[in-house]
């Protein structure tokens, strides 16, 4: 998912989002701890859109204060 992308969607949306992205992350840490994740960057790169969804979220909360 792009910035962009973010930035269209609404709290709640992003909120769902960032639960979507921890199930995902947990899967990815199980796959690895089993060495039959192939890809190791996934990991970053879902810790990376959390973070994202977060900041987001964070600039929505402060532009409606």
């Amino acid at each position: 998912m792009k910035l962009q992308e973010m930035r269209e969607k609404t709290v709640e949306e992003l909120k769902d989002a960032i639960v979507g992205f921890k199930k995902q992350l947990l899967d990815l840490r199980v796959q690895k701890a089993t060495h039959k994740l192939e890809n190791t960057a996934l990991i970053s790169r879902t810790k990376h859109f959390v973070a994202q969804a977060k900041t987001v979220i964070k600039e929505k909360e402060v532009k409606n204060a």
